[in-house]
């Protein structure tokens, strides 16, 4: 089953997971969202990433700062 988490902390910072989904479809449908999150400070691609078939692991976290929380 294709699931997309995405956890907020207190600070602003948002954590999205996707699982379920193998290959870069995963960038795909996260596509707009992470744009209209901004600038990601980190982002994890696991080896699920690079797989043709459907898989029930985590294929990346990105990392997001609030626009107040970044340090100039």
């Amino acid at each position: 089953m294709e699931q997309i988490e995405y956890i907020i902390y207190p600070n602003g910072r948002i954590e999205e997971r996707v699982t379920g989904v193998a290959g870069n479809r995963c960038t795909e449908l996260t596509r707009s969202i992470e744009q209209a999150l901004g600038h990601a400070e980190h982002q994890e691609l696991t080896a699920d990433h690079y797989q043709d078939t459907t898989v029930s692991q985590p294929l990346h976290n990105i990392t997001y700062t609030s626009p107040s929380q970044q340090e100039y």
